[in-house]
């Protein structure tokens, strides 16, 4: 029987789980691979339908990166299926994650009505912080920020950010806005329990 804690690494650093979701071809793979020191896990396919315009492969069950902040934080980064007929390894892969990262397409209004319905499964799964982040976008307008905001009925503690899944240091400034995130919830839990 094993005395580790959950979450515990062999050499006494944590590791947590992230879950990078969002809606098919919205760039999640890509985002996984530009920041992963390992090589990635994936369960790409062919794809066979009429999708297959946009990209030669899809998801099916998960993506899977690593990510070593510093000696005491490794992040494990989780992929997810963006077409709904695969809905099922949502709430899998989101079993035990600290928090997630909801990818959008910038470039195609699609990918933000599609990332509507992946947003409420999974608000309804957990109660984590996420970021929003806009694939494909240098910059995000006001104008764009409130068309997100309120297309996904967002609070004003959500960070929507710009993002471009290939440049590592875009992903890198998603990571750390989603781990801010997390930070911010975690005082806010330590303050409310001091009164």
């Amino acid at each position: 029987m094993s005395t580790r804690t959950p979450g515990r690494r062999k050499h006494g650093g944590t590791a947590v789980k992230i879950v990078v979701t969002g809606p098919f071809s919205a760039g999640k793979t890509t985002l996984i691979r530009t920041i992963s020191e390992i090589t990635v896990l994936s369960t790409e396919k062919d794809i066979t339908d009429s999708t297959r315009s946009r990209k030669a492969e899809t998801t099916v069950a998960m993506d899977f990166g690593r990510i070593t902040i510093d000696r005491d934080l490794v992040l494990y980064l989780f992929g997810t299926p963006g077409q709904d007929r695969f809905d099922f390894m949502w709430e899998i892969l989101g079993e035990g994650m600290l928090g997630y990262i909801l990818l959008v397409d910038a470039e195609r209004q699609d990918s933000l009505d599609e990332a509507v319905g992946i947003l409420a499964a999974f608000r309804k799964m957990a109660r984590v912080p996420f970021v929003v982040a806009l694939n494909r976008s240098e910059g995000v307008s006001p104008d764009e920020e409130t068309r997100v905001r309120d297309a996904l009925a967002l609070d004003e503690d959500v960070a929507v950010v710009p993002c471009d899944a290939t440049d590592r240091e875009s992903v890198k400034a998603v990571l750390l806005a989603l781990l801010y995130s997390v930070v911010d919830s975690l005082d806010a839990t330590a303050e409310a329990a001091s009164v």
